[in-house]
């Protein structure tokens, strides 16, 4: 009955054209009536039953052919009856409360649609081609992988592609929902669908148009929109068995007082065509609600299944970890500094296109190294690099090609075994033939990972089963992080299959992840939710819910969304029934006419469809507590302090077992320790100022942050003991006062890291992560929620000084050594 959809400005549907004949009909009428002209408001009135008779007819055939009997049919009686009996008045309210319905539920599902299909209406159509000096306005689906694209200010970037000159200031928002614009320096990739916020660049496609991000978040987004849920067959069902006891009474009611009219009123109030269709727009609202937040659900058979889901399911690597190496920490020898080690080598990793030499790099340039252009550059594929830096020979790489084929000193031994159990990557360091250093990098745990598992029992997952093919001492560590029951390790994509089956045919499942290896498992498990922001094409292809924002808590906000729109749709449902079922018995007994039952049904229908909308706010405690604006600014101003007091905090044991070493100069430690304590005492002091007060709002009052106050207290304790201790050593520098201010040292280490980490993970993923590209790139890998960072280093590594904003590099070509 549509003349047309899609945007209601410009068409007319086929139910307002219904509705506006039927209250026309009404309103006439009754207007007639009042005039005296009383056979030809009953005209009037009559013409309007005809009229949603004539459709509801029809309605009911289409179900017919689906094989549904709906409630339909109920109208369509009342209708027959009111005109058959004379109750012209109220066949007219009934014709106005069935089109009125139709259309408030046709204008729901298209305003809950209204996010999901926005994303298409903004797919670029036109992209600026360079081809030599010349530059060429082409269709967006005529590039190809490989041109190199002029992005002018305001014009949405076409393809996926990386930035090759200059820095470029990208709006986001139409793919990921986060407001602010990010930047993205060259060599870092850009997604086709965003928006080019700053001035002109120049980017590389990497994609073409159809294979882009934004491409296949608009298929998911037509794919939701095109399937029906389960729950809507239910609520069919529900039809069902509402039909025959409608039936029921109404020929109870007829055969008891005799009276048609009864029967008529009976019908009238069991009209309940909005009311069974609240269902549906509850389970699109849900989805519109989740798109709004960066996460698209194909369809509402997916919501449901992922609101009925107990076990969650979920790979390690690029899902619970950033899947992408960091450096960790410099082991050298005690005659190398590790400062030196690693500027020599990552101003030879400048060099080589390795992931791994991307992330050396940019370690080093985070710590205020100068690097240098390097000379002579020879790689060799499964050994390393070598080259000249400042005239001396550098070799990176394995550790018999760093070493040039020398003995292995025992430093470097017990760094591989470090290794080795941490789960690290090494990377050895030889300087003019003789082996100066080891680098170890990890893939770190992502901040939100354990309060998103968390987050996730509270809305209803029993069991959490990491399911990885990392080596099983690594995964056991970091199941252990995030509070994983159970561990599934070295698993082969096959292995991943049968673990989710073996796990869905106990309980309903859900399963995370982000690889092409995820893929098959993501789609064998009840529900298949893909982190696609950094994730594969393949596993968001084949995932039933796709995670666009780079925030992995936005999978628990899913959950719980899922779960209140399946609660608001059964309650819309069951409650609509009830109240109808009420009004028909009142009727029955002859309380409540044709006219007055006509209205308290619309009155019903209308009040169950709004409350089904209620899906669209996503409730109460569904959303995790974000810091935006200013307060954001702030959080991130102060996570990048904690970049650079890492290097400090990672420092103190050295400069404890320095203390400790017998015969040794001390003053160099502790005048480094002064230091340290003075950049961190100012930390912590502005972090209880201005962060805690913001925190504090943001998640509900004050007592959220009581503990870690407690923990300023406790660490600007320590720093007044160690200073004393200080002082004690530089005047008196005996041994005990060493003793002491050693151990100070070490306490002060425990707390810091404890302190630091419950920070990170509980405050700092409270601002948005893609609102400046490269925050936290700079902590280590590893299980831990936060690991050392960056900052210049003097002395033993005190590295609380102003760095430069970090940035992202490439991930290069992972064919090479290590």
């Amino acid at each position: 009955m549509d003349t047309g959809r899609g945007d209601s400005s410009r068409y007319v549907t086929g139910e307002t054209v219904l509705l506006l004949l039927c209250l026309s009909g009404l309103v006439v009428g009754g207007a007639l009536r009042l005039s005296g002209f009383t056979a030809a408001s009953d005209a009037a009135w009559l013409a309007a039953t005809a009229v949603a008779a004539v459709a509801s007819t029809v309605w009911v055939v289409r179900a017919l052919l689906r094989r549904s009997l709906g409630s339909d049919v109920v109208a369509l009686l009342a209708l027959v009856g009111s005109a058959l009996v004379g109750e012209l008045l109220a066949g007219a309210i009934v014709a106005v409360m069935l089109t009125g319905g139709r259309v408030l539920e046709d204008g729901a599902a298209r305003r809950a649609r209204r996010d999901l299909s926005a994303l298409a209406s903004r797919a670029p159509r036109v992209a600026h081609r360079i081809d030599g000096e010349r530059v060429t306005a082409v269709p967006a689906d005529e590039v190809r992988p490989g041109d190199v694209l002029l992005v002018l200010a305001g014009e949405a970037l076409p393809v996926d592609g990386r930035v090759t000159e200059g820095t470029a200031v990208v709006d986001e928002s139409v793919v990921t929902g986060e407001p602010l614009p990010v930047e993205r320096s060259a060599d870092q990739d850009v997604r086709g669908g965003t928006v080019n916020a700053g001035g002109p660049f120049r980017m590389r496609a990497t994609t073409d148009a159809e294979g882009s991000s934004f491409a296949a978040i608009v298929r998911l987004a037509r794919e939701a929109q095109a399937r029906t849920a389960p729950f809507v067959r239910m609520a069919d069902r529900y039809a069902a068995l509402f039909l025959p006891f409608t039936l029921l009474l109404t020929g109870a009611a007829w055969w008891l007082s005799g009276e048609a009219v009864r029967a008529v009123a009976v019908l009238v109030v069991a009209t309940p065509c909005p009311l069974i269709l609240a269902a549906p727009v509850a389970f699109t609202s849900g989805m519109s609600r989740s798109a709004r937040r960066g996460v698209i659900v194909r369809g509402g058979d997916a919501l449901e299944r992922l609101a009925r889901a107990r076990v969650l399911l979920f790979d390690k690597t690029g899902t619970v970890t950033e899947g992408r190496p960091v450096l960790g920490r410099v082991v050298t020898g005690e005659d190398a500094s590790a400062d030196e080690v690693l500027r020599l080598a990552a101003s030879l990793d400048q060099a080589s296109p390795h992931v791994l030499a991307s992330a050396i790099v940019r370690a080093a340039r985070d710590r205020g190294a100068r690097l240098e252009q390097p000379g002579e550059v020879v790689e060799e594929l499964g050994r390393g690099i070598g080259g000249t830096v400042g005239g001396r020979s550098v070799r990176v790489g394995k550790a018999a090609w760093a070493a040039g084929g020398g003995a292995e000193p025992g430093w470097a031994a017990r760094a591989r075994a470090e290794a080795a159990r941490d789960g690290s990557v090494t990377v050895f360091v030889g300087v003019d033939g003789v082996l100066r250093g080891v680098l170890l990098l990890r893939d770190r745990l992502r901040a939100d990972a354990p309060r998103t598992l968390r987050l996730l029992r509270l809305a209803g997952i029993e069991r959490a089963v990491m399911v990885t093919g990392d080596r099983r001492d690594v995964a056991e560590r970091i199941a252990a992080h995030v509070g994983a029951d159970a561990v599934y390790a070295e698993q082969s994509p096959a292995d991943k299959v049968a673990v989710a089956r073996d796990e869905s045919a106990r309980a309903p499942t859900v399963m995370v992840g982000d690889g092409v290896n995820d893929a098959p498992a993501l789609a064998a498990a009840g529900v298949g939710v893909a982190l696609g922001a950094r994730g594969s094409t393949a596993s968001s292809e084949a995932a039933d819910v796709v995670v666009t924002v780079d925030r992995l808590t936005r999978v628990a906000e899913s959950l719980a969304v899922a779960r209140r729109t399946l609660a608001i749709a059964r309650q819309s449902a069951a409650v609509g029934m009830l109240l109808s079922a009420a009004a028909m018995a009142v009727a029955a007994v002859g309380l409540l006419p044709p006219t007055a039952g006509a209205l308290t049904q619309e009155a019903i229908d209308v009040a169950v469809i709004l409350n089904a909308l209620r899906a669209l706010s996503g409730g109460r405690g569904n959303r995790v507590p974000e810091l935006r604006g200013d307060d954001a600014d702030l959080v991130r101003a102060l996570q990048e302090e904690h970049v650079r007091l890492w290097p400090g905090i990672e420092s103190l044991p050295r400069a404890a077992e320095a203390l400790t070493r017998q015969g040794g100069d001390a003053s160099a430690e502790t005048a480094g320790l002064r230091d340290f304590i003075d950049a961190l005492t100012a930390h912590e002091e502005r972090d209880e100022r201005l962060l805690y007060p913001r925190v504090a709002r943001a998640l509900g009052g004050p007592d959220t942050t009581a503990a870690m106050s407690r923990g300023h207290t406790e660490i600007a304790e320590l720093c007044l003991r160690l200073r004393t201790c200080l002082e004690e050593v530089d005047g008196v520098g005996g041994a005990d006062a060493r003793r002491r201010a050693a151990r100070l040292a070490v306490e002060l280490y425990a707390v810091l890291r404890l302190h630091f980490a419950q920070e990170e993970e509980s405050f700092h993923v409270l601002a948005d992560p893609e609102g400046h590209g490269g925050r936290g790139d700079q902590r280590p890998g590893g299980p831990e929620p936060s690991a050392p960072g960056a900052g210049p280093r003097t002395g033993v590594g005190w590295g609380w000084k102003a760095v430069a904003r970090p940035k992202r590099g490439g991930r290069g070509n992972p064919n090479r050594r290590r």
